[in-house]
């Protein structure tokens, strides 16, 4: 399966509320933006109309890899933009920024696809089970995109007092993954750390142009220099951490309420999530009506078995819940506590007709639309529903080269796919490094073809001695002569051409054979 293989395949819209005054003095605009995180279109008004860090404010962060419409509104200023990726419409006036408060709900329409009939056959059972049972709220893969490109919890340095090392992981630590400027702009600051006058050949540059100032004006005042960092984005590297710390705690409070066959689990990109798929009538009541904190200082917990669910986060963390503290800078770096509904149900889930893939000839697609609150992430309900084929792309494989991404890739929320592996996020499936045109050709589609196997195929595949499939890298021995693949689903089309063929033959042979039994005659 996959999803995201265009930008139309994911597409999310706010329902939001605001408070229009004729004189106030921000402007409120409906954002339309596609292959762009939050974050990456609220720099780009900045940087063409000349706008002060923090003069814009949304009501949250949307899905870079895909097409999004959400609420902006900018302090003081007139702005336009019309361009294919992202585009503004204005809607009037408030008196007070955006925030959390002013959106509703989210509606999310996407198309899944490279399916096959072994994958449409449970999908009815799944949906069931999600309206029964709802979605555990975890942070999704997309809140960790620090973890994918290399520069772990920025958070925990912050923790320690090493502001040092928490702007080296900022500034000086390029992804492999990323094919920008932004990159190189790292690159050179990882080579020329501590020489803060050099000049930096690459545009890219000008994003942290308050930093390198105040490392030139005051050289090793590293915790003025990263306070220099935008404050939504300084905010965002502590809430990483914090989300870490409430999926782990969520996920120890189901081990604590349900039994092990009750669960199963479900790699991402910080780890591995558990998920229900039953539960008796009181622990469902329990779940659907309980919260879990955003940890900070200040939470107080009373609910025993949420209260032992944090103290063996914290205990694995090494940390207390005092800890959770920024001393250098305390009223600019702090976490919040927050209660957090440990169950979603989605609403007005609808499952559409399927359909044959028009993108990858002989699988299937289907559309799926639902509602979600905010905060709660679409690709969980995705992942839910079709878990009995599911696998998350790893950082740490995606940093050991078994992926190669395109030069225009620029993801910072999203895990970067390797292939069409039983899950993926897009749509290109490009080989492993120093592959040739016929080893990515005959690779690319083994994964998903594979998935009708019986079981003991996928044990296969699950053994060391196994052949390597998809884009697991093979021994350098076998480069040059990868394995076959096995040949994908054939469509309805190419089922009646087969036929067509198969009787045109026949006809041919017919006519052959007429004149020499009328000469043996």
């Amino acid at each position: 399966m996959r999803i995201k293989q265009k930008p139309e395949d994911f597409s999310v819209k706010e329902s939001y509320r605001f408070d229009e005054v004729a004189s106030g003095r921000y402007r409120v605009y409906l954002m339309d933006k596609q292959k762009l995180s939050t974050f990456d279109a609220a720099n780009r008004l900045r940087e063409a109309f000349g706008l002060k860090p923090g003069s814009i404010s949304y009501c949250g962060l949307k899905d870079k890899q895909g097409r999004t419409e959400q609420l902006i509104a900018v302090d003081g200023a007139d702005v336009d933009m019309q361009e294919p990726d992202l585009r503004l419409k204005y809607l009037g006036r408030s008196d007070k920024p955006l925030s959390a408060a002013n959106i509703t709900s989210n509606r999310f329409a996407v198309t899944v696809r490279m399916l096959t009939q072994e994958s449409i056959g449970p999908l009815n059972v799944a949906a069931a089970e999600i309206n029964r049972l709802g979605v555990v709220n975890y942070f999704d893969s997309q809140r960790f995109g620090s973890l994918k490109h290399g520069q772990g919890f920025i958070a925990k340095d912050l923790l320690r007092g090493d502001f040092e090392a928490a702007l080296h992981n900022y500034l000086a630590r390029p992804s492999e993954l990323d094919r920008t400027e932004d990159a190189k702009v790292k690159a050179f600051w990882r080579d020329n750390w501590g020489r803060w006058d050099a000049r930096v050949p690459f545009e890219g540059s000008r994003k942290y142009h308050r930093i390198l100032k105040s490392l030139r004006e005051h050289p090793g005042d590293w915790v003025r220099a990263f306070l220099q960092i935008e404050a939504d984005y300084r905010a965002m590297l502590l809430f990483t951490y914090q989300s870490y710390l409430w999926n782990e705690g969520v996920r120890r409070y189901l081990q604590l309420l349900l039994p092990r066959e009750n669960l199963f689990p479900m790699k991402y990109q910080a780890g591995t999530l558990l998920f229900h798929r039953d539960a008796d009538a009181e622990t469902l009541n329990t779940l659907r009506a309980s919260t879990f904190p955003l940890l900070a200082p200040d939470s107080r917990i009373e609910d025993p078995k949420v209260k032992q669910a944090v103290d063996w986060v914290m205990g694995r963390e090494k940390l207390s819940l005092e800890d959770l503290r920024v001393r250098e800078a305390p009223r600019m770096l702090f976490f919040k506590h927050e209660e957090r509904p440990t169950i979603v149900v989605p609403h007005k889930l609808v499952i559409g007709r399927v359909q044959n893939d028009d993108l990858n000839r002989g699988y299937l697609k289907v559309n799926i639309a639902f509602t979600l609150p905010p905060g709660a992430y679409a690709t969980l309900v995705i992942k839910r529903l079709f878990h009995f084929e599911y696998e998350e792309e790893s950082a740490q494989k995606i940093r050991e080269g078994w992926y190669t991404p395109p030069a225009d890739r620029d993801e910072q929320e999203e895990p970067a796919p390797r292939g069409p592996r039983r899950a993926s996020s897009r749509g290109t499936a490009p080989a492993g490094r120093g592959s040739t045109d016929e080893a990515r050709a005959s690779r690319a589609p083994s994964r998903v073809a594979t998935l009708a196997a019986a079981p003991a195929g996928r044990a296969a595949r699950r053994s060391p001695d196994s052949e390597p499939t998809g884009n697991r890298r093979a021994p350098a021995r076998e480069a040059a002569t990868p394995p076959p693949a096995p040949t994908p689903p054939v469509g309805f089309r190419e089922r009646q051409r087969q036929k067509k063929t198969a009787k045109e033959q026949a006809r041919q042979e017919q006519a052959a054979k007429r004149p020499e039994s009328r000469r043996k005659k």
